[in-house]
């Protein structure tokens, strides 16, 4: 497989600094025998300037909030339109190791018909790199998905398909189609990236975790649970929880229960009655 490979990456205005950042990052970032197209999508009202070397999209907000799975879809929407052969989701916060898209393309072309996922590493608050080559002593993958060693892959089991996380995956333009995309009900933070994995697994895809496809999430404030998304997480998880016969964000919402901010209720959850 070689060709155009995109980067495609769904991004506000709230994280332009981690946006840019990403930019110059991915700008020494290469894989051999590929071009490497940029496609962000706006997840704002109003769409952003387009600087050189970007193509872009824009997907406004609906009525509960962003539309990242729509935004992701866009993506790919342009991405496949300039013929990319290779799609690479990169999570606006996530800084690319400096052997991501090597890594991704070189195990999908072995494994053209899998989800590529490579490890993440969520920066310390402290941790502000400044070039690719100050990533490699702040690496430690987060303990709850496999990391295979560097230059290593191994296929996903059955049951760790709920680990993907939408934060860094890559896939082929073909399985892209065979999946279909993001499911656009899901609006807001929360369950679009599970349920995705869900269809996957449904439908045959294969999932292979990624040695040395690093990225590195840019530290920024958050809850612990978070409660800014709570209604959010309980729209999406009822929406998930329809399709797939149980609740994903179990553990933010047994926090939210713990907290006394949500109830148990006809076999899921609301707001506890005040």
């Amino acid at each position: 497989m070689t060709g155009r490979v995109a980067v495609i990456t769904a991004w506000s205005r709230d994280r332009e600094d981690h946006l840019l950042r990403q930019r110059a990052f991915l700008s020494s970032v290469s894989a051999s025998g590929t071009e490497i197209l940029r496609v962000d999508v706006g997840l704002d009202a109003d769409p952003a300037a387009t600087p050189p070397g970007v193509v872009a999209g824009h997907v406004a907000p609906g009525p509960h909030g962003v539309r990242v799975g729509a935004a992701r879809n866009e993506g790919a929407r342009i991405a496949l339109d300039h013929g990319a052969e290779v799609l690479v989701f990169l999570d606006v916060d996530c800084l690319p190791g400096p052997e991501l898209l090597r890594r991704y393309v070189e195990v999908l072309r072995g494994h053209p018909s899998d989800i590529a996922c490579g490890p993440v590493t969520y920066l310390a608050s402290v941790e502000r790199p400044g070039r690719p080559d100050q990533l490699d002593a702040m690496t430690r993958p987060h303990p709850a998905r496999p990391s295979p060693a560097p230059g290593e892959s191994r296929p996903g089991s059955s049951t760790e398909y709920d680990l993907f996380w939408s934060l860094s995956f890559a896939v082929t333009a073909d399985t892209w189609r065979r999946l279909g995309g993001f499911d656009e009900a899901y609006e807001g933070y929360g369950a679009e990236d599970t349920d995705f994995a869900r269809r996957a697994r449904a439908s045959g895809v294969g999932l292979r975790w990624v040695g040395g496809a690093h990225a590195y999430h840019q530290w920024h404030p958050a809850g612990s649970p978070p409660w800014r998304h709570l209604d959010d997480i309980l729209r999406n998880g009822a929406l998930f929880a329809r399709a797939w016969g149980e609740w994903p964000m179990r553990g933010w919402i047994d926090a939210f229960v713990a907290a006394g901010a949500v109830e148990e209720h006809a076999g899921g959850f609301r707001r506890a009655a005040v």
